[in-house]
């Protein structure tokens, strides 16, 4: 890969690049652990209902797509043991999406590989380069967090 800038939108294709790289990565790691059949927009869903589960439209929302998506999306991860449908504890005719065991497996492994990426990074850069790269993100990410993100991402730091 050539070190010469390639214009003035140099950091949003190396930023897109990195994030590329890093799901991959996660990826084909996390098949080999035996989770081959999730996909990157999973991992949104996930970390939706990983605290006390949603409902269709709420995963809907949060995911900027259509009920009738979100709920393929659901069917396919209620299929393969990621996610179950309980009966809502205030809607007696509403559903609420939790994660399944298989399914807090999956962000436990995520959570150890992403770990292990950051590592990885950290060793290439040096470990205060890599926590200055980290600080400097997340000014950016506060600057530009708001409401119209179709993923309604909201950093917990």
């Amino acid at each position: 890969m050539m070190n010469q800038p390639s214009g003035s939108y140099e950091l949003t294709i190396l930023l897109g690049l990195s994030f590329s790289a890093i799901t991959d990565d996660l990826h084909r790691q996390l098949a080999k652990k035996g989770f081959d059949d999730v996909r990157p927009v999973h991992g949104f869903l996930f970390q939706r209902i990983a605290a006390k589960g949603a409902t269709g439209n709420e995963i809907a929302e949060h995911l900027g797509v259509t009920k009738q998506a979100a709920s393929q999306m659901i069917d396919y991860l209620e299929q393969h043991d990621y996610i179950e449908r309980k009966p809502h504890p205030l809607d007696g005719r509403g559903k609420l999406v939790i994660l399944t065991e298989r399914g807090w497996s999956c962000i436990r492994n995520t959570e150890e590989i992403f770990i292990s990426i950051e590592q990885r990074y950290a060793d290439i850069v040096g470990e205060e380069r890599m926590n200055m790269l980290k600080a400097d993100l997340r000014s950016l990410v506060h600057s530009i967090s708001d409401d119209s993100s179709p993923l309604r991402f909201r950093p917990v730091w």
